[in-house]
């Protein structure tokens, strides 16, 4: 229980449906279309598409999607909307350009974006409504308007250098060369009208149509060499989910090339080091969960890649040996200067958002353009903010993950659903790029280990790593980052806060649903 004094607040309870999303009118529009009759995956599908228009700077129809279903007696599912790099671009033709790191803004960052994509296969094959009618609030917002949110508007304005190096940014995200203030109320009629073409013609527009062709003419007009076959080709793809078990729960992720299993090998050393044991707030604990993100990061690093492309060994990566000899490097008093290498193999900016209807349905649902306002690259006849997600490949050659033609690149999305015999018990994720993974450890933990409710999980402080130096957010307390600093981390504040993230938990027993949002972000839960 919260102490009532201090500012905060609780979570959301309630027995029939429940969303929750980084943005109130994502979360409205979401259970407006469940009271309308629609089911969980009809109102994700309709929340993903308002926040591709209110917050534009984290997602957009220019990025990728990634979903996790749990529908009543049948197993977990996943849809891949992850894009592929250009049929003509490889290592190759970067390194006769004299490239040797893909720039944040290059057209070389741009893969295909698959929301779309993946939006339309989530309509068709789990939906109630055609993914056109539930594209009607984005186009409403688009048309006639939202008001800037807080966080929103801080991030927007940290983002007007780069908006003002392109054309089709400074036409369709700035007025007069400036990022809108808090209470303004902003429209984007190209992107509606967008919108309004793949509501009407379907999915296929955007990939096919004149949508398409504004999108590859503005990539090339860059040096891209992005083709309309590029498009045309691109597909959403139905996966098995992996699992993992932590604390008596199915842990469910995205298969690779999707870095969820990041999270799982996390959990699996950190069970071996006994950090349940630790207080929630005690340095000990952060200690044991950074130097388990140190070894689990590395082994993301070493092995995830698009398994299409390359040998990717999860069996292995979640294996019990991997976790034994890893746990076995951690020192429970002091940060190791040199943690080794990672075993081989035997023998070879974002949105997140959950939903929960009331057939007990479970959406875990996260869509991104990935750094802020993607690539920076905006379509000036359509309003299209394309995303970097290519930033996630390699350069260095015969690495698993390296840039190859029609290859995914390494993920950071991870939306996940936690599962108890069989059934769905939380729901829930963590955006914020690399540090997902660790996002998803602190909440689950919090929860399972420690106790906390849904709101509570979210709430914690939070440290991370940025660069070579780790970063604690305000709220941990100042004694906790003096004893991390005498167990050797080399510890900073941080000014922005590390991610946000949603939950919703399910009590099986009593059918009562528990949500919340991060305070991070300007969003909430709802549900009745």
């Amino acid at each position: 229980m919260r102490d009532f004094a201090l500012p905060g607040r609780s979570p959301i309870y309630g027995t029939g449906a429940m969303a929750a999303t980084s943005h109130p009118q994502a979360t409205r529009i979401a259970v407006e279309t469940m009271r309308d009759g629609g089911n969980a995956v009809d109102a994700a599908i309709a929340a993903a598409a308002v926040l591709t228009v209110v917050e534009p700077h984290m997602t957009g129809i220019g990025g990728d999607c990634f979903a996790l279903i749990a529908e009543p007696g049948r197993p977990v599912t996943a849809i891949n909307g992850a894009g592929r790099a250009p049929d003509g671009l490889s290592l190759d033709t970067l390194t006769a350009q004299g490239i040797t790191a893909l720039d944040i803004q290059s057209p070389h960052s741009v893969t295909v974006p698959g929301a779309i994509a993946a939006w339309d296969e989530l309509a068709l094959c789990f939906g109630t409504r055609p993914l056109g009618d539930l594209l009607a609030p984005a186009i409403s917002f688009a048309k006639e308007g939202y008001v800037v949110a807080p966080r929103i508007a801080a991030d927007w304005a940290g983002q007007v250098g780069k908006l003002a190096t392109n054309a089709g940014a400074c036409t369709h995200l700035l007025r007069d060369g400036a990022a809108p203030a808090v209470g303004t109320v902003w429209s984007s009629p190209a992107l509606a009208t967008t919108l309004e073409t793949i509501a009407h013609d379907g999915a296929r527009a955007f990939y096919e149509g004149d949508i398409a062709e504004d999108i590859v003419t503005t990539l090339r007009d860059l040096g891209g060499v992005h083709t309309r076959d590029d498009f045309a080709r691109q597909t959403a793809q139905h996966l098995t989910p992996v699992a993992s078990k932590y604390a008596g729960l199915d842990l469910y992720q995205l298969p690779p090339s999707n870095s969820g299993i990041v999270a799982n090998l996390m959990l699996h050393i950190l069970a071996r080091v006994d950090a349940a044991a630790a207080p929630a707030h005690s340095a000990r604990r952060y200690h044991l969960f950074l130097e388990a993100a140190r070894l689990a990061y590395a082994a993301r690093n070493r092995f995830i890649a698009d398994p299409e492309q390359a040998d990717v060994p999860v069996d292995h990566f979640l294996s019990n040996s991997l976790a034994d000899e890893l746990a076995s490097r951690i020192d429970p008093e002091r940060r190791a200067e040199d943690l080794g290498s990672i075993p081989d193999a035997p023998g070879s900016d974002t949105i997140y958002l959950c939903v929960v209807d009331a057939e007990g349905r479970a959406v875990s649902l996260i869509n991104s353009i990935y750094s802020a306002f993607g690539s920076g690259i905006v379509t000036e006849k359509t309003g299209i903010v394309l995303h970097n997600r290519g930033q996630g490949f390699s350069l260095e050659l015969g690495h698993p993950n390296v840039i190859a033609p029609r290859k995914r690149p390494l993920h950071t999305l991870l939306p996940a659903i936690a599962c108890r015999d069989g059934r769905p018990e939380i729901v829930f994720g963590v955006m914020g790029a690399l540090f997902q993974p660790m996002g998803q450890v602190y909440v689950l933990t919090n929860l399972v280990d420690h106790g906390m409710d849904p709101q509570q999980a979210l709430d914690f402080p939070r440290i991370f790593f940025e660069d070579d130096h780790l970063e604690a957010e305000s709220g941990v307390a100042p004694q906790t980052v003096d004893a991390l600093r005498e167990m050797g981390h080399d510890v900073r504040p941080r000014e922005e806060a590390w991610g946000g993230g949603q939950v919703i938990r399910i009590d099986q027993a009593t059918g009562v649903l528990t949500g919340a949002s991060d305070p991070r972000k300007d969003g909430c839960a709802l549900g009745w």
